[in-house]
């Protein structure tokens, strides 16, 4: 039986609007993996975002009488400006509600495109709750940003195109996923006219809600995401988009921030363009699977989703990218205290292009190096280094996974903190907007000296601070009580070994 969808899809209009993107190979990429790699640009799309598909397609449908009533929607940016953009050609009234956490960036795009924009909330949920509420008080058109066909069937028209840019010649694609709209109408399609390419989802780690809600056979709405992609920050997936995916994805793949900061600087390198960390998604989920699959010579097609990447963003992805794609390694070293122990440890390493090193003089027998190194044949060189170093009777802890260590520690080495009593290591994660950092520290109070500090911006929607707190241990279950009667992310990194080794009292 035909689904329903492809001719809604053949029928969807988008190209008032968006353009036919390129598929463009990745010829350096290509060569690194050994296979055929192609790029479906949607970054490149007037909104720098493959959302105002689907968006437009919505608001086109509509009928007169209620396009005059006007739309709202809520978004983190890039459904937001799909929405502004189709309104402004429908020429009606758009309404998008955007986190208090957004990016300047993504609400003057907003503005400019005649959208009026309104801030509620710290997170995406609340915006959408607030958005239903304003379109019940407004009587105005809700546009959901990924649970509607005809939203769906906009989106699945990027796989009309692939189709006819390959001839259905290609091995398997990739798709980001956020709430599935993308992967479902792209997936639909692709399966109907080519049922031999396998499509396959990639979700950030701590934003997997399709692929938790496909392991269990029924969605499910998680506790809270991961903010690095943006795009994807989506808690619970559409009930129509769950379903289309449990019929036609061939699986879901999950990935690390460094693998997507990694992904990043692939497609930088093969087309000088920069795609938002929901854009790099699938070209991340390609390179894993085709290194765990041991494939060669494959045809991939990736669909680079979106461009909206903020500028104060960069620095975070440029540090964790070479870490992500294995070309550096970061190792906590333990060397002997004395003359020439230093130039000794050096020799070790060999000519190898040091990217980082710290390290400060302390009393007593033994000294901790913190030091980064490049690498040029990935996880196997690593290894060779810390067995060397081993071998040479040195003390070695990886810290290439540690997260506190990359966040954190490696910009604050200089020393312990002697004679400090009582410190308890936690990392915070807090809403990033003016304030904040102060509204959090007037929050964890007074009562409990700080006594180690770290914060440092990334340019993203939550800021994340370190913070050494002196809690003596007769007060440690009110201090849980009254972090938990915070409702901040924490994790305690009291036995974390960087904060052992490089700060710990």
């Amino acid at each position: 039986m035909v689904s329903p969808y492809i001719e809604q899809i053949l029928k969807a209009r988008v190209y008032d609007v968006a353009i036919e993107s390129p598929l463009d190979p990745a010829p350096r990429l290509s060569r690194r993996i050994d296979n055929h790699v192609l790029l479906k640009r949607e970054d490149l799309q007037p909104v720098f975002s493959f959302k105002l598909r689907g968006a437009y397609n919505r608001i086109a449908k509509l009928s007169d009488s209620a396009a005059r009533r006007g739309v709202v929607c809520a978004s983190a940016g890039n459904h937001a400006q799909g929405v502004a953009l189709a309104a402004r050609r429908r020429q009606i009234k758009a309404v998008v509600v955007m986190p208090q956490t957004t990016p300047r960036i993504k609400t003057q795009a907003v503005d400019d495109l005649g959208g009026e924009v309104v801030l509620h909330g710290d997170d995406y949920d609340s915006a959408f709750e607030h958005a239903l509420a304003l379109a019940r008080e407004r009587n105005m058109v809700f546009v959901h940003p990924f649970d509607d066909p005809d939203v769906i069937a906009g989106q699945g028209t990027i796989a009309v195109e692939l189709a006819r840019q390959t001839g259905g010649h290609l091995d398997a694609v990739f798709v980001p996923i956020g709430g599935g709209g993308l992967i479902a109408g792209m997936s639909v399609y692709l399966k109907y006219l080519y049922p031999g390419i396998r499509v396959i989802g990639v979700e950030p780690q701590d934003a997997a809600c399709m692929y938790e809600s496909l392991k269990v056979g029924k969605r499910v709405t998680l506790e809270r995401v991961g903010i690095f992609a943006d795009g994807v920050a989506v808690k619970r997936v559409g009930e129509e988009t769950f379903e289309l995916c449990r019929q036609h994805v061939d699986e879901v793949v999950l990935l690390d921030n460094d693998e997507i900061c990694a992904a990043i600087q692939d497609v930088f390198e093969d087309t000088r363009s920069i795609v938002e960390p929901a854009g790099a998604l699938a070209v991340a989920g390609l390179k894993k699977v085709a290194a765990r699959e041991h494939w060669r010579g494959k045809r991939l097609a990736a669909i680079a989703s979106g461009a909206n990447m903020n500028f104060d963003r960069l620095r975070h992805v440029a540090e964790r990218a070479d870490l992500g794609g294995e070309r550096e390694a970061l190792l906590a070293v333990t060397i002997p205290e004395r003359p020439g122990s230093f130039r000794q440890f050096c020799e070790v390493l060999g000519r190898r292009s040091i990217t980082e090193f710290n390290y400060r003089y302390e009393s007593g027998d033994a000294a901790h190096v913190f030091v980064s190194f490049g690498l040029a044949h990935g996880r196997s060189e690593k290894d060779e280094v810390i067995r060397a170093l081993r071998g040479s009777g040195y003390t070695v802890t990886d810290m290439s996974e540690n997260e506190t260590a990359k966040l954190h520690v490696r910009y604050m080495i200089g020393g312990r903190a002697h004679g400090l009593r009582d410190e308890l290591l936690y990392r915070f994660e807090f809403p990033e907007r003016p304030g904040a950092l102060l509204q959090f520290l007037d929050a964890v109070g007074s009562r409990w000296n700080i006594s180690l500090f770290h914060y440092r911006n990334q340019g993203t929607d939550y800021g994340r601070v370190l913070a050494g707190i002196q809690v003596p241990v007769a007060e440690r279950g009110e201090f849980l009580q009254h972090l938990n009667a915070l409702h901040y992310e924490y994790a305690d990194e009291t036995v974390n070994p960087a904060y052992r080794m490089f700060l710990g009292a």
